[in-house]
């Protein structure tokens, strides 16, 4: 990893809005994106389509370690289209089963252990956004900045309920809601890399405010530490 490259960490629970900012981020600083998330979430659809256990933990981590990743820029609507074996992932990726899937994976010490060197690799010039849940305190902790995304567990369903639909989806706001709050608790007690912010991370509560502020805030720390 090049320790001359800047890199801006956004982390947080589902439903935040990080994966829509570091997008708006990276196409205005020119940078490269990292969808740390997406990581786990193609391991855990590969998995499942192997028919590898969530528990298996060494067919896990040796899937970890050979995982043929890389990103491609993608819109406001779909941020990134991650590439696995050089082929799209669709939105299959993206339901909540794969996300609850992708959570109990990550949990395991020796599975982050083997995709820690795969997010490294994706620091180059001129800078890379790292969008994620431990980018600030595990992956990259010398960061030049370091944000952390927060939001109501309530709000996080109904944004969620709302894309669904939006997407001709049916969901139940009720179990949104459940999945949530458990997948919160799974995240911030696992013992490897829990979900907290950096100690030098700027929180941004963003329950109340729509993406404009939230990147308008972003933007200005940007702009202050002259990245």
């Amino acid at each position: 990893m090049n320790d001359n490259v800047p890199v801006i960490t956004l982390d947080g629970p589902s439903g935040v809005g990080k994966g829509t900012i570091a997008w708006h981020l990276a196409t205005r600083l020119g940078w490269h994106l990292l969808d740390s998330g997406a990581l786990y979430r193609l391991l855990a659809l590969a998995a499942e389509q192997q028919h590898i256990a969530l528990d298996d933990v060494a067919a896990l981590t040796q899937m970890a370690a050979e995982l043929d990743v890389c990103f491609r820029t993608g819109d406001e609507a779909c941020p990134v289209y991650p590439l696995l074996d050089g082929q799209v992932v669709g939105d299959e990726m993206r339901n909540e089963n794969c996300g609850n899937r992708a959570s109990q994976i990550a949990r395991y010490p020796e599975v982050r252990s083997a995709l820690l060197d795969l997010q490294h690799g994706f620091v180059s010039l001129p800078g890379l956004v790292a969008d994620g849940r431990d980018m600030g305190t595990v992956v990259f902790p010398h960061a030049a900045l370091k944000i952390f995304l927060s939001a109501s567990p309530e709000e996080r369903a109904r944004r969620r309920y709302k894309q669904l639909r939006h997407k001709g989806i049916s969901a139940s706001l009720a179990r949104l809601s459940r999945e949530i709050v458990e997948r919160d608790e799974r995240d911030r007690n696992r013992a490897v890399a829990p979900l907290v912010p950096a100690a030098d991370a700027i929180d941004i509560d963003t329950t109340s405010i729509d993406i404009d502020g939230v990147l308008a805030r972003v933007m200005a720390v940007v702009q202050q530490r002259g990245l």
